[in-house]
């Protein structure tokens, strides 16, 4: 009984397990026959996703970008024409402030000059007066002349007579004679005396002249030297440099302040001479102009931004001249001239263009014309384009004219109406599918 009991626990297990894998096969068949075969795959191509723009030429007007410093056109050192102490200085000579033309800003001690000038005055008086005794003198003596004249007619009259008596007629004596002889000489040396001072009249007279114009001269000068102590501003301006302290002992030409006038500024701003010579306007010289220097600039509106604050603070300029060229940089100098009424501005919290800023300047140039306007990313650093073609992708190499902001301005390569694609793309592959999301006309960037 014993040995009966293995043998079927044995065949209850072989027939268990026969079951399972029964059951096993039969599932798998059953979820085989529910399965569908996987259809056939089919290839594709993947196709760009870009953003492409339509193209129009186009007339650009360049505009040429260069940075310089403000800078007052007019600015006078004022120093001193007369030695002296100072006496007194305006309330507001401190650097900044304005003054008005004619205020006094500096005054010297007088005193010296005031006594110079009335000795200058005493010394002018006195000729005059002597000019007026020797016109005087001189008619009074032409007049005794007449008279002196007419005595010495009568003493020789009466010698010549006297001495016919006497010789022809033997009446009278020879000292008689002798007397009226003698008579005679002293009315003429009389004459002669009188007929020499009024002779010399004249010239002592253009002496005098002579010397009363050198003291007038002198006068003059001591007139403009006593105006001379005090300095006067000669124009509406700002105090720049003050060097000057009442007490101070001040000499001719020593500067003492430095008035600037802000009426009129400019920047002398520093351009590429590539850009200078194929986008500035220069206006003809007459032909008979033998001249060498640029041609004349014309004045056209400039635009100026401060650099500080780029987009709040904007000015407008005038383009004036050519300033110089400079050999080490290879850059034309321009100057742009700014009226003080501009530089005021007309922002209610901005600030007035002054001296010292340093600002960026746009210059109106030359129009080019007919090209393709682009963002400047269209634009490989080789010079081409992606453009769409039958929705492939195509490079076309382009000559660009001009870069200017974040827009670049092709002259050749492109025609009316391609589409030009404006995505960032790296070394995309030639011929590439393409799916456009988006098109813009124009040109404008997207």
């Amino acid at each position: 009984m014993s040995d009966r009991k293995p043998a079927v626990n044995l065949l209850i297990r072989i027939v268990i397990c026969a079951a399972v894998l029964l059951v096993g096969i039969v599932g798998m068949k059953v979820l085989t026959s529910f399965k569908k075969p996987p259809a056939e795959s089919r290839k594709t191509e993947p196709a760009l996703r870009v953003t492409v723009t339509t193209v129009q030429p186009m007339d650009f007007a360049v505009s040429i970008t260069g940075y310089g410093d403000v800078r007052t056109v007019e600015f006078a050192p004022l120093s001193a024409e007369v030695a002296g102490r100072i006496e007194a200085v305006h309330r507001r000579l401190h650097v900044g402030a304005t003054i008005a033309r004619g205020e006094a800003l500096i005054r010297i001690d007088p005193a010296n000059y005031e006594a110079a000038l009335r000795q200058a005055q005493a010394s002018a008086d006195q000729l005059r007066q002597r000019i007026r005794r020797l016109r005087e003198q001189s008619l009074i003596d032409a007049r005794r002349l007449k008279t002196l004249q007419r005595s010495v007619e009568l003493a020789r009259g009466e010698f010549e007579r006297r001495r016919r008596l006497y010789e022809r007629d033997k009446v009278g004596s020879r000292s008689a004679v002798d007397t009226a002889e003698q008579s005679y000489n002293t009315a003429r040396d009389r004459a002669d005396q009188v007929a020499e001072n009024v002779k010399l009249y004249p010239l002592q007279i253009a002496e005098t002249e002579g010397a009363l114009r050198a003291a007038e001269a002198a006068l003059s000068l001591a007139q403009k030297n006593l105006k001379r102590c005090v300095v006067r501003a000669p124009f509406n301006g700002r105090i720049k440099k003050k060097s000057v302290e009442p007490g101070q002992y001040v000499t001719p030409g020593k500067p003492l302040v430095t008035l600037a006038n802000d009426a009129l500024l400019e920047i002398q701003v520093p351009l590429n001479s590539r850009d200078a010579r194929r986008f500035l306007r220069f206006e003809s010289r007459p032909s008979d102009d033998p001249g060498a220097w640029f041609n004349r600039l014309q004045p056209v509106d400039c635009r100026i931004r401060w650099t500080e604050d780029p987009g709040e603070h904007v000015w407008r300029g005038r383009l004036d001249r050519v300033v110089r060229f400079d050999d080490k940089t290879r850059t034309l100098v321009v100057a742009v001239r700014i009226s003080g009424r501009d530089a005021r501005g007309s922002l209610p919290r901005g600030l007035p263009l002054v001296e010292g800023m340093f600002c960026s300047v746009e210059i109106p140039g030359r129009v080019l014309p007919g090209v393709f306007s682009l963002p400047r990313w269209a634009v490989t650093f080789q010079n081409t384009v992606y453009v769409a073609e039958k929705g492939r992708l195509k490079t076309v190499p382009v000559k660009v004219a001009r870069i200017q902001g974040d827009r670049a301005y092709v002259s050749d390569g492109l025609s009316p109406g391609q589409q030009v694609i404006t995505t960032r793309l790296i070394n995309p592959l030639e011929n590439s599918l393409l799916q456009v999301v988006a098109e813009k006309a124009g040109g404008e960037a997207s």
